[in-house]
């Protein structure tokens, strides 16, 4: 699987969350637009970070945020959220936040290898403050797709 194609209601620009668990929902608010979840997969991407920590903060920066495959899940999905004012997630080096992505995937299979094509967008260390800053929903796409 490549990057899930990023429709506009996948992606959100400047959004004020008060805390890492609002940015979550935040994204997992735009995973149900775009018509990759079910509202109760925001719940379990929060729950996942409860119960394992910050470690979806695998950048300075960036969270990848996600859950376990599931009946909220109804097709592979990304989101991208950038955020007006960072947070922090209580990530010893990588905080505080400034953009949110969400993936959702069907499969345990897709999991990894979805993750391995997000990781290579972000090659590049410019990557990230240069995706928080993203004017509109085609810049994001296009940093995305690593085009400069």
């Amino acid at each position: 699987m490549s990057l899930p194609e990023l429709p506009d209601e996948a992606i959100v620009l400047r959004a004020e969350a008060v805390d890492w668990r609002a940015a979550v929902h935040v994204a997992g608010e735009a995973l149900v637009a775009s018509g990759a979840t079910t509202s109760d997969y925001a719940d379990a991407m929060v729950r996942m970070i409860d119960e394992h920590g910050p470690y979806v903060v695998i950048a300075p920066g960036l969270v990848l945020a996600h859950a376990r495959p599931g009946d909220s899940v109804l097709r592979d999905g990304l989101a991208v959220v950038t955020l007006a004012e960072p947070v922090p997630f209580g990530h010893p080096h990588n905080d505080p936040v400034r953009v949110v992505l969400a993936l959702s995937v069907v499969s345990v299979g897709g999991h990894l290898e979805s993750i391995a094509d997000i990781a290579n967008a972000f090659n590049d260390v410019s990557a990230i403050p240069a995706l928080a800053d993203a004017a509109d929903r085609d810049e994001v796409r296009r940093l995305l797709r690593g085009a400069p």
